[in-house]
């Protein structure tokens, strides 16, 4: 069920899948200042729901999002510059400290901002028409919302510069070549693609799910050694579950396991 209580987005709650839809379909679903606080709003509040089990992040319209709105009517203008970027920055990290997995829905552009939130998802399937771009360059700026960070963890050190220095704007095909999405399918079919990943996902065990996901994120920052530990942490953790013992349970009665996140 969708609610229309924000002014910028919408979101949707059915089967343990939150759907958040970038709402400003006439730009684009750029970004002003208003998107930027629902959306810091929503991802804290999506984290903190034992309910919300996957969440699914979309535009309106036929696109993703064109970025940041740089002629946004708002307040943009009378904030310091430096401190308006914070709060972008905010944005991005309470979407990449969501427990929960979440699967960025790419139709038309993404680009700028656009593409760096869906790059800040954990997986990303785009319709044939998308068209991703680090628009950046070409605006006379340099590369935000997290892009610098999560553009050479998906394609390396050299195609992310090719990628932020040229600022050219890439198709579907050549996305999904060089790694930037996990898959690409036909626009009518990509709703219904998404639907069943986020389903299933939803279906997983939220503890443990979680904290793969943290350590996956944490991957390129720790040794072996910590990264063993971090593992022997986790499990010891997932072995206190009623979810882990559910799981075994269902393996020896040969039914499929219900989670409830405790």
């Amino acid at each position: 069920m969708a609610t229309n209580a924000y002014e910028t987005i919408t979101l949707g709650r059915a089967d343990g899948i939150v759907t958040i839809t970038l709402n400003r379909p006439a730009k684009k679903n750029a970004a002003n200042n208003v998107m930027w606080s629902e959306l810091l709003a929503t991802f804290r509040e999506v984290a903190a729901s034992p309910d919300d089990r996957c969440v699914v992040l979309t535009g309106a319209g036929g696109d993703f999002c064109s970025g940041a709105d740089l002629w946004a009517g708002d307040d943009a203008g009378r904030q310091h510059q430096l401190a308006r970027m914070r709060n972008v920055g905010d944005v991005a990290m309470a979407l990449a400290r969501l427990p929960q997995p979440v699967i960025a829905k790419v139709r038309g552009v993404a680009v700028g901002a656009g593409m760096n939130m869906a790059l800040g998802c954990d997986l990303v399937v785009a319709a044939e028409n998308a068209r991703f771009s680090e628009i950046f360059a070409k605006r006379g700026l340099s590369i935000d919302f997290g892009g610098s960070w999560f553009l050479p963890r998906r394609v390396g050190l050299h195609r992310a510069k090719e990628l932020a220095l040229f600022a050219d704007i890439i198709d579907a095909a050549e996305a999904e070549r060089i790694g930037l999405v996990n898959r690409v399918v036909p626009d009518v079919e990509l709703d219904a693609f998404v639907d069943g990943w986020a389903r299933k996902l939803a279906a997983m065990p939220p503890i443990a799910i979680a904290q793969t996901k943290r350590m996956l994120n944490n991957a390129m920052n720790v040794t072996l050694e910590e990264a063993l530990d971090d593992e022997g942490a986790a499990q010891t953790v997932n072995f206190g579950t009623k979810d882990t013992a559910e799981a075994l349970a269902a393996f020896t009665e040969k039914r499929n396991p219900v989670f409830r996140g405790r």
